[in-house]
């Protein structure tokens, strides 16, 4: 039986973790891949616990501070990274997403390009 996962931030020192079937929910630090990208299929999200992360866009950079959630549709490109070293936030995304992260960590840059197609993404710019 599936249960709901309720956690206070109070007390916890382990980072917060939650998957579902169609949400992934991750206490994370550090930043994403320097490169624009964008995933047609998927819709991801941060809430930035502390620090500041910092959004690039096609057509803008955004900076945002902890206590600030970025909601970024599929088919939007965007990078982000680590505006103020450590930041801490949590990324919400799809098992797919996980999924490309796990394989784009494991491949060296010349083959992102690849992976990200797999995953019904792509590298915009490089």
């Amino acid at each position: 039986m599936r249960e709901p996962i309720i956690r206070s931030s109070a007390g916890d020192t382990e980072p917060f973790v939650a998957e579902g079937r169609s949400l992934i929910i991750y206490e994370w630090s550090g930043s994403g891949p320097e490169y624009l990208h964008v995933h047609y299929a998927d819709d991801e999200a941060w809430h930035v616990l502390e620090g500041a992360l910092r959004f690039r866009f096609a057509d803008r950079e955004v900076d945002a501070p902890a206590g600030t959630t970025v909601f970024v549709p599929a088919g939007v490109a965007h990078s982000y990274a680590e505006a103020v070293a450590p930041a801490r936030y949590l990324i919400m995304l799809t098992p797919r997403l996980r999924d490309l992260i796990t394989m784009l960590h494991a491949a060296p840059l010349a083959e992102h390009d690849a992976v990200m197609r797999r995953y019904e993404s792509a590298i915009v710019e490089g």
